[in-house]
């Protein structure tokens, strides 16, 4: 059975063909639809959560999930990299916290054995961002709350970037505490693990941060008065054209292994729509092998709500 589709290859809508194979359903791409019968509804691939802890959860419910991808912030790198495909899900990872001697989350129960490294020096800087990359992890995660414990001087902070950088591998931060946000990225840290919480940035902090850094949202982690503020900073960010990534701090308390509907909700406060939730949820291209196609019954591209997204199956190809 072969029929037409609408589908988003992960940054546009693409007219395809979805055929089902020996393997499966699969999209191809640039196919001769003349004559087929075209599909009620859009495709993508499934979703990305920029901000995952799979040590601290039970991950078989990723196995018919709406996700395609998750990036994990912080575990035992040697743990991590024995998962680069789990239930058909992609795992891409940071490994191990680079945190100051007794930095946040040292003194933590919940952080897994080995995924804290205490930097105390660039030649320990150096030695931790080479181990993290030889395990496979694209990016360095750094942690920098000042409300929990010690936080890396401006100077060994910007070493730590710089050597990143040498090594062609991008900084995520994990700041907290008032001015942290700010700091870091002025340092040239790339992405916020966490759309700012601490406090509200000025508009011109928000316009800096724009155009220098992308926050991952974990909007629904917080409560009562940081919920606000980061609803509110996110709002402000978003609409000086800052990139906002879908991200749950999944392990971080009770929520959903796949797509939290919360963080949704929390990000459709904050002024999102349809077409700006897929551009932070980063759907995989679903003509890749191994993919597995989600349907948005009845929608079209520009009424795709990633909350009724659902796998494709080969009954919805008869419908």
């Amino acid at each position: 059975m072969r029929v037409a589709v609408t589908y988003l290859d992960g940054e546009e809508w693409r007219d395809g063909v979805v055929a089902h194979a020996a393997s499966g359903l699969r999209v191809i791409p640039e196919a001769d639809t003349t004559g087929l019968p075209r599909l009620d509804g859009v495709i993508t691939g499934g979703f990305t959560d920029h901000h995952v802890h799979l040590q601290l959860v039970d991950i078989a419910p990723l196995a018919g999930s709406a996700l395609g991808r998750v990036v994990d912030l912080g575990g035992d790198p040697s743990v991590l990299s024995e998962l680069r495909i789990v239930e058909g899900v992609e795992v891409l990872f940071a490994g191990a916290f680079l945190t100051p001697r007794g930095g946040y989350p040292s003194d933590r129960s919940w952080a897994p054995a080995g995924s804290v490294r205490e930097i105390a020096d660039e030649d320990a800087a150096e030695r931790a961002i080479v181990e993290m990359k030889e395990s496979g992890a694209v990016r360095i995660k750094v942690a920098s709350n000042r409300a929990a414990g010690p936080v890396f001087s401006d100077t060994l902070l910007r070493a730590i970037v710089s050597i990143a950088a040498s090594h062609r591998i991008p900084i995520v931060a994990h700041a907290e505490g008032p001015g942290e946000a700010q700091r870091v990225v002025r340092l040239g840290a790339e992405r916020l693990a966490h759309a700012p919480f601490s406090e509200r940035l000025t508009d011109a902090e928000i316009s800096g941060q724009a155009a220098s850094a992308a926050w991952i949202s974990t909007l629904a982690v917080h409560a009562d008065e940081a919920y606000g503020i980061a609803i509110d900073n996110v709002r402000r960010f978003r609409s000086a054209g800052g990139t906002v990534l879908y991200g749950t701090d999944l392990g971080n308390g009770p929520m959903p292994v796949g797509l939290n509907p919360r963080e949704i909700g929390a990000l459709r406060e904050a002024g999102l729509d349809d077409a700006d939730l897929l551009q932070c949820l980063a759907p995989v291209d679903p003509t890749t092998a191994g993919s597995h196609p989600l349907f948005y019954p009845g929608a079209t591209p520009d009424t795709a709500d990633p909350l009724l997204a659902r796998l494709l199956t080969p009954a919805d190809l008869e419908a």
